[in-house]
């Protein structure tokens, strides 16, 4: 499998536990606010983990880490994914999928195969804005499938948005919000610049006040809204 990368701990990524976080390469989607632009774009970060090296780093911080998260780019472009997975739940580990939502195939059967825990799902925007925000074409059906399996309940999971100035508005955020009507969890993310962002320019967060509006806003078809990155 294609891994760009390993971060060794982290408390935020995978909610409640102690894991690390694998990070794929590669994306189906050119989002201009994406903090991960080396892992999307080919050939721009020719650097690249071992497996069997960080298979080895997880069998040895078995009883340190209880989780493991994989995020990207777009985890589900992986073909040998599952493989990988199976792996890591040969090690006792609880798995989170981080997944734009774009391959409900893939991830339906991640999950009814019993190798994916919790998903966190990106909703890039109200379905009207979500081609210019994921900057690609999109299959809004293909979206649609994966935000209602999620919804069904047949795993532990999370819908995330970025809320960026230029892409968003509290009307885009309550339309996208009424699309995952009733969801457990949404969170709104506040843009900050990585210095590794697709679109180097014109790009902005709102502020505190603004975020904690637009989470007014969402709260209105969603029970549980919360903010990130303040």
């Amino acid at each position: 499998m294609l891994i760009k990368g390993l971060q060794k701990l982290t408390l935020l990524d995978y909610p409640g536990l102690v894991a690390c976080t694998v990070f794929t390469g590669g994306c189906n989607f050119r989002c201009p606010f994406c903090h991960n632009a080396s892992l999307v774009v080919p050939g721009r970060d020719p650097l690249q983990e071992d497996e069997e090296a960080v298979l080895a780093f997880l069998k040895k911080r078995r009883g340190v880490l209880d989780g493991v998260t994989v995020s990207g780019g777009e985890p589900l472009l992986q073909p040998d994914l599952a493989r990988f997975l199976l792996k890591v739940k040969e090690l006792d580990y609880k798995v989170k999928l981080d997944t734009n939502g774009a391959f409900p195939d893939r991830l339906i059967s991640l999950v009814k195969e019993g190798l994916v825990d919790r998903v966190a799902m990106d909703l890039k925007n109200s379905p009207a804005l979500y081609e210019k925000t994921a900057g690609a074409a999109v299959d809004l059906q293909a979206i649609g499938r994966s935000k209602d399996f999620l919804l069904q309940g047949n795993v532990e999971y999370e819908f995330r948005t970025t809320v960026v100035k230029g892409l968003h508005t509290e009307e885009s955020i309550g339309q996208a919000a009424r699309w995952i009507r009733g969801a457990k969890e949404y969170y709104l993310q506040q843009f900050k610049d990585s210095g590794d962002i697709l679109q180097k320019e014109g790009l902005g967060g709102f502020d505190k006040a603004q975020m904690e509006a637009f989470a007014a806003t969402a709260a209105r078809y969603v029970p549980s809204v919360k903010l990130r990155g303040l």
